[in-house]
């Protein structure tokens, strides 16, 4: 198992999202297991990186998503020294888009 700070992680969850099968199950999913607050901080860290690797500046960013700069900064570390994942996706996105 891979380890999430102490815990080891539950990969129930993580395989349950990967059989959603649509935008529609997973926003419905994503309802019933968050919170609303805690759905619009990820939807926030999510535009906030999609900005950051798009080379929008923090000023800006704050203007445009009304992020606290500690969320911004904490997001720049994750694309700077993250795993990686959010420039999958967004390499997936770019794909799409041809």
């Amino acid at each position: 198992m891979v380890k999430i700070g102490k815990k080891e992680k539950n990969g129930e969850l993580y395989k349950a999202i990967l059989l959603l099968k649509d935008e529609q199950e997973c926003y419905e999913f994503f309802q019933d297991l968050c919170t609303v607050s805690e759905l619009r901080a990820m939807e926030q860290r999510f535009e906030v990186a999609s900005l950051l690797d798009d080379g929008m500046i923090y000023n800006e960013i704050l203007e445009r998503t009304g992020a606290s700069s500690a969320t911004i900064s904490r997001v720049n570390r994750s694309l700077s020294y993250g795993t990686g994942a959010y420039e999958k996706i967004f390499a997936r996105y770019k794909k799409q888009d041809k």
